[in-house]
């Protein structure tokens, strides 16, 4: 069988929670199934890293997909084209977007609809294409994937999709994730905090990750408590303006915050395994792929009770009202009292076995069989 996969966020050093699913899940189907042939279509030169084995087959199409008029010619010409050159059997896309008009029988994974029920989530161009286009992308595809139960019963809703055409297929940790050693978390204290302790967020900084109200929740934590406690933001400034942007310049305590922007999977596993705790108070997520990583570094996490979280997190998290800055800031306070960090790190060794990339990679494939009526 000839397979062919979107991998266009498969960048080195750049990628975000859809370019780790596809390389985790790509990684492990490859090298499970050698006797079909998967074509990558990358919309620039690939990295050697992301050719995971003898039976991938790297094609580069064009224009180089970061904007919405680019990403209509990438999908809507450039990969039909590509389909029919290169005799594909399937088509799968781990970042949602399809072909409108392609007979190749085509498995779309709809991570989540944080577009659909919020303004400002994403740039304007983006919004607009983003709700023109995925209802279509979702009734025009054979099948859906996506990655929590919260996201499929949000599909079936918003676009009118029948359930049975859906597949649940989780999310995964990168395997760098794990406990470090006293003196590990002592050395990575020493390079980010000066030795401090601290509490971490992770994520592309858009919107609805919810910074500002972390920003201003760690303000009043600080002013009732100074202590030696610091914050560490890490994640890309995709959009720092608005409530974001008054949050950090009201901030008495800039200096207790530390920005070290995007760092690779490895210091970030090492942030993770040092910090007190993971504040992760997003409004909107189709999975949180941090409060499972955080889960396998063993640290403990504070979460919003909202749409997936809760799924993902069980019984193992400490869940806030994003929207209460005062909820937020008694959470962080709560943390800091060792016998509650390790209570929900005991409960996050459960929690932790029910997800892996070896099973979204396992159930992935059986959703692609399900598209091309093997199975």
């Amino acid at each position: 069988m000839r397979i062919a996969i979107n991998t266009r966020l498969l960048l080195k050093g750049k990628m975000d929670g859809i370019g780790w699913f596809t390389a985790e899940t790509a990684r492990r189907m490859v090298l499970a199934h050698p006797e079909h042939t998967f074509f990558f279509f990358f919309d620039r030169k690939p990295d050697k890293e992301f050719i995971f084995a003898d039976n991938i087959r790297p094609v580069v199409l064009c224009p180089q997909a970061r904007h919405p008029v680019l990403w209509h010619m990438f999908f809507q010409w450039a990969v039909p084209y590509a389909l029919k050159k290169y005799k594909i059997d399937l088509f799968l896309s781990p970042d949602g977007f399809i072909p409108l008009h392609t007979k190749v029988p085509t498995l779309t994974v709809i991570h989540d609809l944080n577009f659909e029920h919020a303004d400002g989530n994403l740039k304007g161009p983006h919004q607009r294409y983003m709700t023109h286009y995925f209802r279509q992308f979702a009734h025009n595809a054979t099948r859906v994937a996506t990655v929590s139960e919260y996201s499929k019963k949000d599909i079936e809703a918003t676009y009118g999709i029948d359930g049975t055409k859906i597949d649940v297929v989780y999310d995964g940790s990168h395997p760098g994730y794990q406990p470090h050693s006293e003196e590990e978390k002592l050395a990575t204290r020493q390079r980010f905090t000066s030795g401090c302790p601290y509490i971490i967020f992770v994520s592309t900084i858009l919107k609805r990750k919810n910074l500002a109200n972390l920003l201003t929740a760690f303000e009043q934590v600080k002013s009732t408590e100074p202590g030696n406690l610091k914050l560490v933001v890490v994640g890309s400034k995709v959009w720092w303006q608005d409530e974001l942007a008054e949050a950090y310049d009201k901030m008495t305590h800039k200096a207790d915050v530390i920005m070290p922007g995007h760092v690779d999977a490895k210091e970030l596993a090492a942030l993770m395994s040092a910090s007190e705790a993971l504040v992760y108070p997003s409004y909107f997520e189709g999975f949180g792929i941090p409060i499972l990583e955080a889960m396998y570094a063993e640290t403990a996490v504070i979460c919003s009770n909202t749409t997936s979280m809760p799924e993902v997190g069980g019984d193992a998290v400490l869940y806030i009202d994003p929207h209460s800055t005062e909820d937020i800031a008694h959470a962080i306070k709560d943390i800091q009292q060792p016998d509650v960090r390790n209570a929900l790190i005991e409960k996050g060794r459960l929690q932790r076995t029910k997800y892996s990339w070896e099973r979204t990679a396992n159930l992935l494939w059986t959703s692609m069989m399900h598209t091309i009526g093997n199975e």
